[in-house]
């Protein structure tokens, strides 16, 4: 029997963490509203809650306009059609980033192209950027991830000069500031998610903003089934679709705004905690801060798990024997998109990776990002938000348990554990139905 709960120790902590998704009586009352209104829909755009919530968030962010919508994936896809994305333009987009940034791009019929992330950030390297222009470049999408954000300067100064469209990804940014600007307002768009997992959630949903008054309409029509927008200045007409959220989803979110800075303010602290307890660990490491990224959205906690220094026990095994010391965690939280069996593409269902070519483009072969693949496969832990939502004691015992696994890590050699094998597969592999530790 080993000092590890893995093998057959004493876990360092039973109690569970702090519950996730957080709720109070606020949403509890503004459902009960929305019940009572039986004005439940998205029609008439935007209504009610779902109006007033979307110019509270573009407030919080600095940004002029904003629209609550379905989901984050189709907030990107609002943006690149609000900003004039057509057939065959090439879009800028980080390797390492949830499949939902790419998708939208190939449903325009627009083609992905893949630039690996910066090792000390795990956002778009910037450095690699101008290598991937082309004359067919229309847009760059940088994703802000985890409690990192993209270099907006070099970004922006590199669109500016090419006359390009900058989105910025922020479904890890809800209230994050670089150079004092909201996550979002820097670009010429924004693009949040509401998932169950995010800073802020009503289940599903998302949010696009803008300080571009024609974006804006575009994408009101486009969200509205094609209707003209609100103002209605630049009499654009498209078609669109259905994707406006629900009163109920808007009443939940504009009560989790209210509860959102004092959520992060407890998050940060007590991630500045643990990242002052491990510090100084060796064969752990930590991504850079950057002065500029003036206020931290603090969603899930990333470090670096060396491998080659615990003597190349792989990181399932150092994961397995975390979770089971009571600490919930993950390592293929992301994949590079290319390599994902979340990514099917098929180039006879996107005509545009064909056009011009004489053999179709294969994303899944084309792309090599050594840093990407590193920080999927070999490198990055994730810690949820949610764990850090508690006291002191609460994350002392996170640090407590990263300690205790990295100090008797000779226990890992060769182990075979369910909890390791669970740790090596792909969210594709994953079992169907997997309890989540929200």
């Amino acid at each position: 029997m080993g000092k590890l709960a893995i093998t057959g120790g004493k876990p360092l902590r039973r109690k569970p963490f702090s519950a996730w998704p957080a709720y109070t009586g606020r949403e509890l009352a503004a459902l009960k509203q929305v019940l009572a209104s039986r004005n439940w829909g998205g029609y008439p755009f935007p209504n009610a809650k779902a109006g007033t919530f979307a110019q509270k968030f573009a407030r919080f962010h600095g940004a002029k306009y904003c629209i609550a919508l379905a989901n984050g994936t189709v907030a990107i896809e609002v943006a690149l059609k609000a900003i004039g994305i057509k057939p065959g333009d090439e879009v800028i987009v980080p390797a390492y980033t949830w499949e939902g940034s790419v998708g939208p791009i190939l449903l325009l019929n627009a083609v992905p192209v893949f630039v690996d992330i910066d090792p000390d950030t795990y956002c778009l390297d910037h450095r690699l950027i101008e290598k991937a222009l082309t004359p067919k470049t229309r847009a760059i999408l940088p994703v802000h991830l985890a409690m990192r954000f993209a270099d907006m300067d070099e970004i922006m100064r590199i669109a500016a000069d090419r006359k390009i469209a900058v989105i910025e990804d922020c479904a890890h940014a809800h209230g994050g500031r670089w150079r004092n600007k909201g996550a979002g307002a820097s670009g010429d768009a924004g693009c949040f998610s509401f998932q169950s997992s995010k800073l802020m959630t009503a289940g599903e949903g998302g949010a696009f903003v803008t300080s571009n008054l024609e974006y804006y309409e575009r994408a009101q029509s486009y969200v509205n089934c094609g209707r003209a927008s609100i103002t209605d200045n630049y009499r654009h007409r498209l078609i669109g679709f259905n994707y406006r959220i629900t009163e109920f989803q808007a009443a939940i979110l504009e009560a989790q705004l209210e509860r959102l800075p004092q959520q992060a303010k407890t998050r940060r602290a007590n991630m500045n905690h643990f990242e002052k307890r491990l510090a100084r660990i060796p064969g752990l490491g930590f991504l850079k801060r950057d002065k500029r990224n003036t206020r931290i959205a603090a969603y899930q906690y990333v470090f670096k798990y060396q491998p080659e220094h615990f003597g190349g026990i792989p990181r399932a095994a150092f994961l397995g024997a975390l979770e089971m010391e009571g600490v919930p965690c993950d390592g293929l939280f992301y994949e590079p998109v290319y390599r994902s069996a979340l990514f099917p593409v098929d180039a006879g269902e996107f005509p545009a990776l064909s056009w011009g070519r004489t053999e179709p483009l294969d994303l899944k072969s084309l792309y090599h990002c050594p840093v990407s693949e590193r920080a999927a496969y070999h490198e990055s832990v994730w810690l949820p938000h949610h764990i850090f939502l508690g006291t002191r004691k609460d994350t002392d015992d996170i640090a407590d348990a990263v300690l205790k696994v990295c100090e008797n890590m000779d226990e890992l050699r060769g182990l075979k554990h369910p909890a390791i094998d669970r740790k090596d597969m792909s969210r594709a592999e994953r079992p169907r139905v997997e309890k989540r530790q929200w």
